[in-house]
């Protein structure tokens, strides 16, 4: 009987520690939204228009569009990516105890903390949940970000854009590109949980510090270097994802497959096309990185 209190209160813990990554999470979403969107529309911009000056880019869409362009579509990623990784940050905290419960019956005596492998596993798994969400809300977010701008604009705001993908290509449209989304999210979050949990480890250990004993500032760059390594890593597939996310339907489509669209880019680019709008994404990466994991944190703590 005595066991039996003891496994569901540990149920009952586990279960509030979820909870606490899904409103720490949601926090810390809504915190990369507005940190990185302006970063985001120049990266997506350089990516499906083939190239560019990030620059000039910017100053392009600030002289021509003005300053609220750098929002476009912030809308759907604002209530969806608070969603996202709100659900990156639940996942990630139940593939990690299920592989923790998994070390403690398998190696019985030593430390259940996850290897690196591990914890890109965990992050991975977390990553392909979350893209179920993701796939759609990020389709939306690109093509309000590459419509014209002005009186040509294709649609009004996220709601019309997902009217209209449904009237062109039925629902299955609204998921465009989750092939590559997915492999994208496996391999990404698997990197960026795993890098951030082995930064933080590693200042745990330097310092003989507990994790919630770290200053804000070095969570904040262990998540900050974490974000860069997920985009120097995944990069290429996000390219893939902005392309074919941003492409036309029926008789103005240009790439049929994931695999058609890296074969285009390659000839058209070569390696170089498959890193179109690396200096954004590496420039909002520390930033939204870095909130969004100091939030988390933040927020955990306040939540006890």
């Amino acid at each position: 009987m005595a066991l039996d209190f003891e496994t569901g209160a540990a149920n009952v813990a586990g279960w509030r520690e979820i909870a606490k990554d899904l409103t720490a999470g949601a926090a810390g979403g809504i915190a990369q939204v507005l940190i990185g969107q302006p970063f985001d529309l120049v990266k997506v911009r350089l990516q499906t228009q083939g190239g560019g000056n990030a620059f000039s880019t910017a100053r392009n869409v600030w002289v021509k569009e003005g300053p609220l362009a750098f929002y476009k579509g912030s809308l759907l990623p604002l209530l969806g990516i608070g969603a996202c990784v709100s659900i990156q940050f639940g996942a990630f905290h139940g593939f990690r105890q299920a592989i923790e419960s998994y070390n403690k019956d398998a190696y019985p005596g030593v430390d259940p903390t996850l290897s690196l492998t591990q914890f890109y596993l965990a992050g991975g798994a977390a990553g392909v949940v979350n893209s179920v969400v993701s796939g759609p809300v990020e389709h939306i977010r690109i093509r309000l970000q590459t419509q014209p701008h002005g009186a040509a604009r294709i649609y009004n705001g996220p709601w019309d854009c997902t009217r209209k993908i449904i009237q062109s290509a039925g629902i299955s449209g609204v998921y465009r590109g989750q092939a590559v989304t997915l492999l994208r999210e496996f391999h990404g979050y698997g990197v960026w949980f795993a890098a951030y949990e082995g930064l933080v480890g590693m200042a745990m250990h330097h310092q003989q510090k507990r994790r919630e004993e770290l200053p804000s500032w070095q969570i904040a760059l262990c998540g900050g270097l974490a974000g860069e390594t997920l985009w120097l890593l995944s990069h290429p597939l996000d390219v893939i994802k902005s392309k074919m996310q941003s492409d036309g339907f029926g008789s103005d489509k240009k790439y049929s497959t994931m695999r058609h669209a890296f074969r285009q880019t390659w000839a058209t680019g070569g390696v170089k096309g498959l890193f179109h709008g690396l200096g954004p994404a590496l420039l909002r990466a520390m930033p939204v990185s870095a909130g969004t994991f100091a939030t988390v944190e933040v927020v955990r703590k306040f939540l006890g």
